[in-house]
């Protein structure tokens, strides 16, 4: 029987994850996207889409759900959204 070993992820795999995760709960419940645009050290840099785009709460779904979550994770990080 062979062992099992965990996959070696890199931060930018985990974060890139995560964020496909948060996007896959937004568009089924607000019909709404969080893409990742890029990472530069602990700076990610995020593009809201569908109807977050245009919505007036999209800095609360930002530093809510993405922000939050992430930071969960990733403590020092900042996350941008880009226009």
């Amino acid at each position: 029987m062979t062992e099992h070993v965990a996959p070696n992820f890199s931060k930018a795999e985990k974060i890139a994850g995560l964020i496909e995760q948060i996007s896959a709960y937004i568009e089924q419940y607000h019909h709404g996207s969080v893409e990742l645009v890029a990472i530069d050290g602990d700076k990610i840099i995020v593009r809201l889409g569908g109807a977050c785009a245009e919505c007036e709460l999209s800095p609360q779904t930002l530093q809510g759900w993405v922000a939050g979550t992430l930071r969960q994770f990733f403590p020092n990080v900042e996350i941008i959204a880009e226009d």
